[in-house]
């Protein structure tokens, strides 16, 4: 199933070390040549200081199984480097420790001056620590970086020039090191920086493009991140815009994210508009289920789409844990949207429409009768269901309401920022010509 495979689309927009978990498990699926992945894991794997992580990929490329001349001399100096740039930040990071016992640690400000006044703190040391913090992160040691990581958000001031990396580099050493939790508030914090940031246009792109393929490890891997998915991708207008204008296939992931969230069935109308505007840059057997589904309401279309769903979704390394959950949750869709078609069904018509049988679907339809989501009798003389009236609360109305004047009220708030920025730069251009 090469044929959807976004591994190669999703690496160009991650960092190298973020790429690698993604390679090793298409290495295990076996899609591609298994001699040429490997290659190409120790070709990226070369630009980083991870000697060992080399070394075995060598192994298992069968090229030798003693570390070359030119391995052990460079993993000499890559110790050595490392012990210099430690030795360099030590009385800092001392310092640190201590601090960290008292109430200055909970205010940077507060923090930077105890620093400054009872350790003599310089911006040398700051510097120190960043490239410290960067050296261990290319050497593999995540959780070590981190703490350096978070030293330099601390410190650094937010007009320093590595201050973004800073931010970057935090982000990615907490999704390595799997803090979820952690990851959510740096990918947060990342995310209100560029916003506010003073980018140009194309830039601002960059880096919002960039966040949206960092952002969709942290969403699957954190229990809030499927509400979060849909808050970012489809009502933050200004990532839609950059998901329509620079990657498209990131609506796989917001449709999983919307199929396997059944609080926010409320976001489908709006997910399938989006899905019809970008049918013609990127379509794939998740986006087409749903356009079947919900657009052409061919059932025989939006079973085999289903089916081929499964495959993309096993080979997909961002959502394959999401597999079981989705494949119930697509049936529950087909199944809903059939029922609202017909009143009266046969029990073997739905078990062909869901890719079950008979007996399994019976089962399937009793379960959803005796946990209160369905309203609907089963005759089991007949082999038939039948549907009872299913009317839209109240309180779903207002939901859908309030989530469409929101997506309109941010719209219109970034419209008339864009235009009174336009018209203040006119204003300022306009005395430039006039003072000179």
């Amino acid at each position: 199933m090469a044929q959807f495979d976004l591994t190669r689309i999703n690496c160009q927009f991650l960092d190298r070390h973020l790429t690698f978990p993604l390679l090793e498990f298409l290495h295990g699926k076996e899609i591609y040549d298994q001699k040429e992945l490997l290659e190409y894991i120790l070709e990226t794997v070369n630009k980083t200081n991870m000697i060992d992580y080399t070394m075995d990929t060598r192994k298992r490329l069968g090229l030798c199984q003693d570390m070359p001349e030119e391995l052990v001399q460079r993993k000499e100096e890559v110790l050595a480097t490392l012990k210099q740039l430690q030795n360099e930040v030590a009385p800092i990071m001392k310092a640190t420790d201590i601090l960290k016992n008292g109430e200055s640690m909970k205010d940077s400000k507060t923090f930077v001056n105890a620093l400054q006044k009872d350790y003599n703190f310089k911006v040398e040391h700051l510097e120190s620590a960043y490239k410290l913090a960067k050296y261990l992160y290319e050497c593999g040691n995540y959780q070590e970086s981190t703490s350096y990581l978070y030293f330099c958000m601390i410190v650094m001031s937010p007009n320093d020039k590595n201050y973004l990396n800073v931010l970057w580099g935090k982000l990615a050493a907490e999704i390595l090191t799997l803090n979820w939790n952690t990851a959510l508030e740096d990918l947060t914090h990342l995310r209100e920086y560029i916003d506010n940031a003073n980018f140009t246009t194309l830039q601002a792109l960059q880096q919002r493009t960039w966040l949206i393929h960092w952002s969709v490890l942290v969403f699957f891997n954190h229990p809030k991140g499927r509400d979060l998915i849909i808050e970012m991708f489809l009502y933050k207008q200004l990532y839609l815009n950059a998901i329509q204008t620079m990657c498209p296939h990131i609506m796989r992931y917001l449709a999983t994210a919307v199929i396997i969230n059944r609080g926010r069935r409320n976001a489908l109308k709006d997910l399938i508009k989006v899905i019809q505007q970008e049918s013609y840059t990127y379509r794939d057997p998740i986006t087409e289920f749903l356009e079947c589904l919900y657009v052409n309401f061919d059932f025989e279309g939006a079973r085999l789409k289903l089916h081929e769903c499964q495959t993309v979704i096993l080979n997909d390394f961002f959502i394959v844990a999401c597999l079981n959950e989705f494949v119930e949750d697509a049936r529950l869709m087909i199944f809903e949207t059939f029922c609202r078609i017909h009143q009266c069904i046969t029990i073997s018509m739905l078990a062909d429409k869901l890719n079950m049988n008979p007996v399994e679907a019976e089962c399937w339809i009793v379960n959803l009768i005796r946990n209160a989501r369905l309203n609907a009798k089963i005759d089991s003389k007949l082999g038939h269901v039948v549907m009872g009236t299913q009317p839209l609360s109240p309180y779903q109305q207002l939901v859908e309401k309030i989530d469409s004047l929101s997506m309109r009220s941010e719209h219109l708030a970034g419209l008339i920022e864009r235009k009174s920025k336009q018209k203040n730069q006119e204003s300022v251009d306009s005395w430039k010509y006039y003072s000179s």
